[in-house]
């Protein structure tokens, strides 16, 4: 069958009065992309798509924050691929908290696709992504290669094909989220991989553990995957909780990231 590439249209929708409470939340979403994009630039690693996202920031970054986030990408990554293919790609995704990661387009660059990759985020990061796919060719064209002639299905918060999904949803309102991932065609049975970079700190330690159970038992098998903070209590760390602080940005999970043992007490 013929692949379409009707580009499909795009609608705005008004943000909620969660996304203003949310907003410190939302812009780490740009620090740490504008942070990922330096690193590329100086060749941490190869992501030509990560420039198609956010913009080169003028502001040099100092080599601990550049090798930081090559050890996050990379460790991230190699867990990603060894699971693909422990399952032969026959599995999918849950990327939560995804801001403008472009692992989807990478692993296609590698034939490393799973069944369905799903991104989850604030409605308001996912509106800013889905502008980025319908200004530039270069991203959306890979999602149009591996759907069928059916449009793409979307509502301004929420972009659905046969193997990429993005959904506008609030991680700490559970039936939410399982009813929009359900729409958008997530399969229970199949081998699945949850992916969460630090994310988990920013809500409460009752609401991360609620969603790894939702996790735990809304699937057959599954493997969990959380890149996060951890020893929070010394110098560097302390100043990260000022800094966050002053951008109204509180930490609601700090104390959980002590240290390893207080990590695992909430799992």
């Amino acid at each position: 069958m013929a692949t379409s590439l009707r580009t499909p249209s795009f609608t705005s929708c008004s943000s909620s009065s969660t996304d203003t409470d949310d907003e410190g939340v939302r812009g780490t979403c740009e620090d740490a992309s504008m942070c990922k994009r330096f690193a590329v630039s100086l060749g941490y690693w190869h992501d030509p798509y990560i420039q198609h996202f956010v913009r080169l920031s003028k502001e040099r970054k100092a080599p601990e924050i550049n090798r930081g986030y090559f050890a996050r990408v990379h460790g991230v990554s190699q867990l990603i691929k060894a699971f693909l293919r422990k399952t032969e790609c026959h599995c999918q995704i849950l990327n939560l908290g995804a801001g403008m990661d472009t692992t989807f387009w990478r692993l296609k660059d590698e034939d490393l696709l799973p069944s369905k990759y799903f991104e989850v985020d604030f409605p308001m990061i996912v509106t800013r992504k889905l502008h980025s796919l319908k200004v530039k060719p270069f991203l959306l064209q890979p999602i149009i290669e591996l759907h069928s002639e059916d449009p793409l299905q979307n509502d301004g918060h929420l972009l659905d094909s046969k193997r990429y999904a993005i959904i506008g949803a609030d991680l700490r309102d559970l039936p939410e989220l399982e009813e929009k991932l359900k729409k958008c065609n997530m399969n229970p049975q199949l081998p699945t991989l949850l992916v969460t970079e630090c994310v988990l700190v920013y809500m409460t330690p009752e609401q991360s553990a609620n969603l790894l159970k939702w996790a735990a038992s809304s699937f057959d098998t599954a493997m969990f995957i959380n890149y996060e903070q951890v020893n929070m209590d010394d110098r560097f760390g302390q100043i990260m909780i000022e800094n966050l602080r002053r951008r109204q940005c509180d930490l609601a999970g700090v104390e959980t990231c002590k240290s390893l043992e207080s990590q695992n007490r909430v799992t």
